[in-house]
């Protein structure tokens, strides 16, 4: 395998090639960073790049292999969304940074570092990562790289433009609303959503009432499994892959699943683009022609559960900007959402939070007779450019709020959900459906996911902006 074509082929793939000696830690950095250099000026993807820092990082790494050392990640050059802690860089969440460097890496960072990951830089984020995409006053806006003129999505919209141009075969993200998944819709990727508390957030307890966590956007399955063997609670760092760890899971079919189509997200029936809804249907087939049963039922979700997702997501955005030494520096649009999420009280926010715990207990039941659920992911095409920017806190939440139906309430519930590529619409741009299992079952949904990819290898269609 040509160094082009392991750029693309991500970070499973790009660790076997270090295993092998086909290439070395060094020589695959500098490929990378020289497809950053060239893509960079159009996509805008990155807040910094630390290329000195990875090229130390790479030559340890190689010394590592060389011993005879094996990790999922070792030597594999990574990406860190800008909302994790990496010791000694400001963590700038899409804007001016208002802290001191901090001294030490966030849990998961670290993990990664252990494993010998090369940390290539940090990827752009919307402000205070609240948007569902990616422009902001202090960096301007990134693109997509299958069009220049589309948003890749957000909060992990850096991350998911780096991973599809084929610059790093990992980034890492986070999920608080749908900011994992809606960049891996926008821009082909796999992008699975963990159990929450699956992958420690520490040095925090929990960010946005509990609603957010972090993952990894990638190019294949095996990719997001590796990243999880090194970072989740309950992952298995050995090489091997060993049984029960995240690779092993996604090496094999599932056995036959039940699986549910559920076309409704909980505040009812929302139109989808057609070409969308084909795509949903067409893989309900394709998952019925790999031996698993699959029948329309729809989620006993209340509606209560979206407002009550809207008051945890809002006070936790103002719980967050309250916390910062300068909240003026922020656009109009974020100083709006905090405006209106100090004036939740508390007893409102417990009230929300109550709910969601007794709808994610009683649905428990539902997946008694089912054991996956497969949605409709973004309704519509990515947004452009733009589109929102004359739009204040509140009408912007309600607009993108329309074409993400399904999304959010598996962050107010907790359980995992997982964005699968399914090709390409009329103006060849992705699209994406969603599957989401019980808490705990992630090994499910990225086997699931693995099967699907076997019949439909997405990682082989590459944008053509870049």
């Amino acid at each position: 395998m040509s160094t082009d074509e392991l750029l693309w082929s991500g970070a499973s793939a790009q660790a076997a090639a270090l295993r092998e000696g086909s290439v070395t830690a060094p020589e695959l950095l500098e490929a990378v960073l020289a497809r950053l250099e060239a893509v960079e000026p159009q996509l805008n993807a990155f807040r910094r790049v630390d290329a000195e820092g990875a090229r130390a990082a790479a030559r340890a790494a190689q010394e590592r292999l060389d011993a005879g050392e094996r990790t999922p990640l070792l030597g594999v050059p990574v990406a860190v969304k800008d909302d994790a802690d990496v010791a000694g860089d400001p963590t700038g969440f899409g804007g001016r940074a208002q802290f001191p460097p901090p001294a030490a890496d966030a849990a998961f960072i670290a993990r990664l570092r252990e494993a010998g990951a090369v940390l290539v830089g940090r990827t752009n984020v919307p402000e205070r990562c609240i948007w569902p995409f990616t422009e902001t006053l202090t960096r301007g806006a990134t693109r997509n790289p299958w069009s220049l003129d589309h948003t890749p999505g957000g909060s992990s919209g850096g991350s998911g433009a780096a991973v599809a141009a084929g610059v790093v075969g990992l980034a890492t993200a986070s999920d608080g609303g749908g900011s994992i998944r809606i960049p891996a819709a926008f821009c082909g990727l796999l992008g699975h959503k963990p159990t929450r508390d699956l992958v420690p957030l520490d040095p925090v307890e929990e960010v946005w009432n509990g609603l957010s966590v972090y993952g990894a956007l990638s190019p294949t399955v095996a990719d997001t499994a590796a990243f999880l063997d090194v970072c989740a609670r309950d992952g298995d760092p050995a090489e091997g892959p060993p049984a029960g760890s995240y690779r092993a899971a996604v090496a094999a079919d599932p056995a036959p699943l039940r699986i549910a189509l559920a076309w409704r997200g909980p505040a009812g029936p929302s139109p989808i683009e057609r070409r969308r809804r084909a795509a949903v249907a067409q893989t309900a087939e394709r998952l019925r022609s790999l031996g698993h049963e699959v029948v329309e039922r729809e989620l006993p979700i209340p509606p209560a559960a979206v407002p009550a997702f809207l008051v945890r997501f809002l006070r936790g955005a103002a719980d967050d900007i309250a916390t910062l030494p300068h909240p003026e520096w922020l656009d109009r649009r974020s100083r709006g959402m905090w405006r209106m999420g100090r004036a939740i009280p508390d007893g409102v926010l417990e009230r929300a939070t109550a709910l969601h715990a007794r709808v994610a207990r009683d649905l428990l039941a539902f997946f008694d007779d089912v054991d996956v659920v497969l949605q409709p992911s973004l309704v519509g095409r990515p947004w452009r450019i733009g589109a929102f920017q004359r739009r204040g806190g509140l009408t912007t939440t309600l607009a993108v709020a329309l074409r993400l139906p399904t999304l959010p309430v598996w962050n107010a519930l907790g359980y995992p959900a997982t964005s699968v590529p399914v090709g390409l619409d009329d103006e060849r741009l992705p699209m994406a459906v969603q599957l989401v299992a019980p808490p705990g079952e992630d090994r499910r949904l990225l086997a699931l996911a693995a099967q699907l990819e076997r019949q439909d290898p997405w990682s082989a269609r590459r944008p053509t902006a870049v």
